[in-house]
């Protein structure tokens, strides 16, 4: 239909030209027989005077040219070649020049907004309509090629994107780059890394869109219409691509960084993988900028810390109803997309349950908590791993400094942290010098009078947790840890001695943590205190235990703090001391028995009131915050390494455990009985005796 339009166009321009066009050309019979011909096959009638004008030579200037169409030919419009619809280069990129300069000078904002509105597109919007309507929907959304000549366009012009305009790099930072194709990701990067550089204003846009990746990636990030699908490996690769080009393009990039990480972390409340796949990322990070390594791992320390603190107390509201099953439940699973979306997808239909109770609810928390907290755990063992089993002494002790500041500012002062100071245990038991390294921290910690009453007594209770469970903990270490605490212990009953009525662990707190510290090393440890191991001789735990002798500084340390006016027996958790006074009276070192009994009849209440008459500043005595029983006056049984229980992460604690060994003779079905009448010292209200209990079993609870 188109060539026969042109054809009645050309005769009737031939028609009407001027005379001059005569002169120089004439009509041949031939060529206008073959054109009526062609008109005749599309049936279109050619005009009367074609055939007069062509045998006669001119037409006649007053005659107008008339054509006529048939009524039936369909008209359509047939589309221009692609290479035709889409401008060159050069040619957006000088439309977008002009665009920016006439918004920054208000003088017209249509072109930036049309420019704004290519990279607002959403190009999933395809996908809503069918094939055959596709032409009339999405025709406004922009080609591939478009929207890569406008961002080449940007990049060009990147030195005039102020603040003026905000909205266009907004667009451009919000829209959809991930899933598209190599070239294209490469030229976003450049773009990212320029705009950063030459406008710092955005710095700090750019990165934190970057960190929104590290975690959940929407769903249809990597699956854009015309694109092959882009994996979560691929999305969170191409993210730290552009990371690593900004933060190395620019020398503020990674102090700029450091505080969106923190501010970016998942919440609390936010599911294991988000949590896991954030950490992840964040240790990714530190392969290419090394001077965030201390930030990154504090950050993950402490969101983990938070974690460990919250299951232990859910765990304790819910005791009967956690069991192994819910640690089995809460293992962690890989990130794939599959994965992913059927999690996002489940994780939505537990939390907009309605029917389900608040207890199940709790519940499932608590699993989703512990899966998140043995991921996590899980990562930072991978991370620290290699320096420990690969590298120089020098690569451990720098790697072991680490662990250690985060211990004591992190972890150190945070009550009912469960798991996360097994790092320090795993790694500083894989060389006997890195075992004093963390015996000698928690020794300095101890003996600082610098240091808060609270964090001595945290150091104490590390320090004997580490000694008594560290399976690579020597003997001679156990008895030079013991040597320096009974040292400790026997120069804080000097100074305590003179001015005490009667136990009190608000003002004595420092010695009554310093020996429960000893009873837990000797319940544990005992084998390592005897004159035989004393003397390199190594005693197996299946003969027979009698005669055991100790050296006379051990047993007269001991003793003479147990008889004290402190009285340690009444104030230290009393599952240690059942413990202690069970096995100490079975090897013939001290009989405890005797005190303990005089203690359930006394009351500390009368030694309070007593303070507060000879001082006026104990009037009011406030409940020891690491108290574990209702009154206050009681050591808590909290030692840090008791047994790891989470099912992934334990791997890497395998052949680091002393699990509690039977003692011959006394560990038997005839003395059971014998050891609840005997053991059981508690006081009124006394129902702290669940962490260890009064037989050896609750040792490894």
């Amino acid at each position: 239909m188109v060539s026969v339009i042109t054809s009645s166009v050309s005769q009737s321009k031939m028609l009407t030209s001027p005379a001059p066009i005569l002169k120089t050309s004439k009509l041949k019979t031939t060529g206008v027989k073959r054109k009526m011909s062609e008109m005749e096959e599309l049936s279109l009638s050619p005009p009367s005077s074609v055939a007069s004008d062509a045998s006669d030579g001119a037409p006649s200037p007053k005659k107008r040219a008339r054509v006529q169409f048939e009524p039936n030919v369909e008209m359509r419009q047939l589309p221009l070649p692609r290479d035709e619809m889409v401008k060159s280069a050069a040619v957006v990129r000088e439309e977008v020049r002009r665009a920016i300069q006439r918004h920054i000078s208000g003088t017209d904002s249509e072109a930036y907004d049309r420019v704004k509105e290519i990279f607002s597109a959403d190009p999933k919007q395809t996908n809503t309509n069918n094939s055959n309507e596709d032409h009339h929907h999405s025709y406004n959304l922009p080609s591939h090629t478009t929207l890569k000549h406008h961002l080449m366009g940007l990049l060009a012009n990147v030195a005039s994107l102020d603040r003026s305009c905000n909205g266009l790099v907004n667009a451009v930072l919000n829209s959809d780059w991930l899933g598209r194709d190599e070239s294209y990701i490469k030229l976003y990067i450049r773009f990212l890394g320029n705009l950063a550089a030459a406008q710092g204003t955005y710095l700090g846009s750019v990165l934190k869109m970057l960190v929104g990746y590290l975690a959940e990636v929407p769903r249809a990030t990597g699956k854009l219409p015309g694109y092959p699908l882009v994996r979560l490996s691929d999305i969170y690769t191409r993210t730290h691509m552009a990371l690593r080009y900004v933060i190395q393009l620019i020398p503020a990039g990674s102090g700029a960084l450091s505080p969106i990480l923190s501010m970016q972390f998942p919440f609390e409340t936010d599911s294991a993988k988000t949590n896991i796949a954030y950490t992840r990322n964040l240790v990714k990070i530190i392969t290419y900028a090394p001077e965030l390594q201390a930030d990154i791992l504090a950050l993950i320390t402490e969101k983990i810390v938070k974690v460990d603190v919250q299951i232990q107390v859910d765990m304790e509201d819910f005791e009967e109803e956690i069991d192994e099953d819910v640690l089995h439940d809460a293992a962690g699973e890989d990130e794939d997309d599959a994965d992913a979306d059927a999690d996002a997808d489940d994780n939505a239909s537990v939390m907009s349950d309605d029917s389900v109770d608040d207890d199940t609810k709790r519940i499932r928390t608590i699993k989703d908590n512990i899966c998140k907290l043995d991921g996590m755990i899980d990562v930072l063992f991978e991370y620290y791993s290699p320096p420990f089993t690969t590298g120089t002494l020098a690569d451990k002790e720098n790697a072991l400094d680490l662990l250690l500041s985060h211990f004591q500012s992190i972890i150190l002062p945070t009550y009912r942290s469960r798991h996360t100071q097994f790092l320090l245990f795993h790694f500083s038991q894989t060389s006997p010098i890195l075992v004093d390294r963390f015996a000698t921290t928690c020794v300095q910690l101890i003996f600082s009078k610098l240091q808060p009453g609270i964090i001595r007594q945290s150091a104490a209770a590390y320090l004997a947790s580490f000694v008594a469970r560290g399976a690579h903990v020597s003997g001679e270490v156990v008895r030079d840890v013991f040597d320096l605490l009974g040292m400790h212990l026997t120069n804080l009953r000097t100074d305590y001695e003179a001015t005490c009525r009667g136990p009190d662990l608000r003002r004595y707190g420092p010695f009554y943590s310093t020996a429960q510290a000893l009873l837990y090393i000797f319940c544990f440890r005992w084998r390592d205190l005897t004159t035989a191991a004393t003397e390199g001789a190594t005693l197996d735990e299946d003969e027979d235990m009698e005669p055991v002798t100790f050296p006379p500084a051990i047993k007269e340390v001991l003793f003479n703090a147990i008889t004290s006016k402190l009285n340690p027996l009444k104030v230290c958790s009393p599952a240690i001391v059942a413990e202690f006074a069970r096995i100490a009276h079975h090897l013939d070192f001290i009989y405890a028995y005797s005190i303990i009994e005089t203690n359930k009849k006394l009351r500390v209440s009368s030694f309070r009131s007593l303070a507060a008459f000879a001082d006026p500043r104990f009037s009011q005595v406030e409940r020891e915050t690491r108290a574990g029983d209702d009154l206050g006056y009681q050591l808590d049984a909290y030692f840090p390494f008791d047994p790891y229980q989470l099912p992934r992460s334990r791997r890497w604690l395998e052949g680091d455990y002393v699990e509690w060994r039977g003692i011959p003779g006394l560990d038997d079905d005839d003395e059971e009985d014998e050891d609840d009448d005997e053991g059981d010292e508690g006081d009124e209200g006394d129902e702290d005796e669940d962490d260890l209990g009064e037989s050896e079993s609750d040792f490894d609870d």
